[in-house]
């Protein structure tokens, strides 16, 4: 079997869902079951050009396709790979005046490849374009409206000469998108930049506890064992994040996806008890308690998506330790409220330069992470890494060096060795082992060494913190 060949798993009607993937072999976690590149993929409009085109990458600068200048590249040899993909777009973005939004470059890119290869069975490829799931029927009038407007501006932009298709098939691949888009990040696996359809990738379906994950790696989507996984296991990837209880789950799922969430999770309504605990003791909370503060927690986590917007990080900050003094009394340590005040003011007041504060709140973050999350979670891996650093800007290098190390140990499994992120995670652990073993020989002399370092260097800023947590899995054009 070649690595990351599709020889390994195979498509069976799994019970109740639909079509499914299934393990032909056994696979250890960490293993890659198979690597797929984009049958198709676009940046976003919001970053055409700080993106390439080709490789999702994010560059300083880009080279810019002299004819449509719209399109942009690392250097050269990214923008021949892109050619054959490029080609008919770049003359219809020159003969439209502009380029159309994401969907429709999605849309029409997809249409080009039937155009050039039919709509069977693309080569490595188990189920065909014309075989995905569009869930059209089950649109509500929004969506109607939004995918009639869709197929208005792709009929503009499409142009004459180029293979004419039906409004019903048109309507299929803008169903194809809405419904399978998956989303694709930068090198680093920290923002979404685009969005690609992924055939093989399509067909695994959902559990709120899976046993695979899918990490975006040097430009291929690549599904990756979580746990072990014999030989007819279905394999399984989750579309959502696990951290909401399974009522709010189920909701998102049916809303984006069109399915009831019936995984053992869901049904049995496994930690929600933990994402709901209230604080322990003498003096419980009474149930008004609990609710007020629930609502409060909601109506600040709506200011702070305010003020995040606007960049007035300090205002964010001064929200969440106002939250944190109503939440402490009341909620329990791994209260998904309290868990996302305690997200967002470790990973704001890091970016304020305000490690010690932050090092604190991402602690507690983390204790409450690891009694909720499967212990080989993306979500979870950068988390406990962005604790690791943050102790480490703080100065406590034993704690630092061991959260590093954690996060080091589930991105291995998650994004594997070869993965830009885990690359960067393995030079920090490095680093902080060498400041360890100097902080236990000398303490005195480890500081003193620490604060010459942070003289003679410029502070080190840390990435202006998102609105997004992280890339979630499907994209879903809200």
């Amino acid at each position: 079997m070649t690595k990351g060949g599709m020889e390994s798993v195979e498509v069976f009607t799994s019970e109740g869902k639909g079509r499914g993937l299934k393990a032909q072999k056994e696979f250890l976690p960490g293993d890659v079951i198979f690597a797929e590149p984009a049958y198709a993929a676009v940046v976003f409009d919001s970053l055409t050009h700080v993106i390439c085109h080709t490789c999702f990458k994010r560059q300083e600068r880009l080279h810019r396709c002299g004819q449509c200048k719209f399109a942009y590249y690392c250097d050269r040899t990214c923008q021949r790979a892109a050619w054959l993909n490029h080609k008919n777009e770049c003359s219809a973005i020159k003969k439209h005046g502009k380029a159309p939004t994401e969907n429709i470059r999605l849309a029409a890119r997809i249409m080009w490849k039937i155009e050039r290869e039919g709509s069977g069975l693309a080569e490595g490829c188990l189920v065909s374009i014309d075989d995905l799931q569009n869930h059209v029927d089950s649109f509500d009038e929004e969506e109607k409206k939004e995918l009639r407007a869709d197929v208005e501006s792709f009929l503009e932009f499409w142009p004459p000469q180029s293979q004419q298709f039906g409004m019903q098939y048109i309507s299929h691949i803008f169903g194809v998108i809405s419904c399978n888009g998956f989303t694709l990040s930068d090198q680093r696996g920290l923002q979404a930049v685009g969005v690609g359809i992924f055939p093989n990738l399509c067909q695994a379906n959902h559990d709120c506890w899976p046993n695979c994950t899918v990490i975006f790696n040097n430009g291929k989507i690549e599904l990756r064992a979580l746990s072990k996984i014999s030989p007819g296991d279905e394999l399984t990837v989750s579309y959502v994040d696990f951290l909401n209880v399974s009522e709010e789950r189920r909701k998102q799922l049916k809303k984006q996806y069109y399915f009831d969430c019936a995984c053992e999770h869901c049904k049995k309504q496994i930690k929600d008890d933990l994402m709901l605990a209230v604080k322990e003791g003498e003096s419980k909370p009474s149930a008004e308690m609990v609710k007020d503060v629930i609502q409060f927690s909601k109506d600040t986590l709506e200011k702070i998506n305010k003020a995040r917007m606007e960049g007035l990080y300090h205002e964010v900050v001064k929200l969440c330790r106002e939250c944190l003094k109503k939440q402490e009394p009341v909620l329990g340590d791994t209260n998904i409220y309290l868990l996302r005040i305690l997200s967002i003011a470790s990973e704001v007041l890091s970016y304020l330069q305000m490690f010690e504060e932050a090092a604190d709140y991402a602690k507690r973050m983390v204790d409450g992470y690891l009694k909720i999350y499967h212990p080989n979670n993306a979500q979870l891996g950068m988390a406990v890494m962005r604790a690791g650093v943050t102790h480490w800007h703080a100065g406590l290098i034993e704690a630092g060096h061991g959260l590093i190390c954690k996060a080091y140990a589930i991105l291995l499994i998650t994004h594997g060795p070869s993965h830009p992120i885990t690359k960067d995670l393995e030079v920090m652990r490095v680093q902080t082992e060498m400041e360890l073993r100097m902080f236990q020989q000398n303490e005195f002399m480890y500081y003193k060494m620490r604060e010459a370092a942070l003289k003679n260097q410029k502070i080190q800023v840390m990435p202006e913190p998102s609105n997004e947590t992280s890339p979630s899995l499907f994209h879903k054009k809200e």
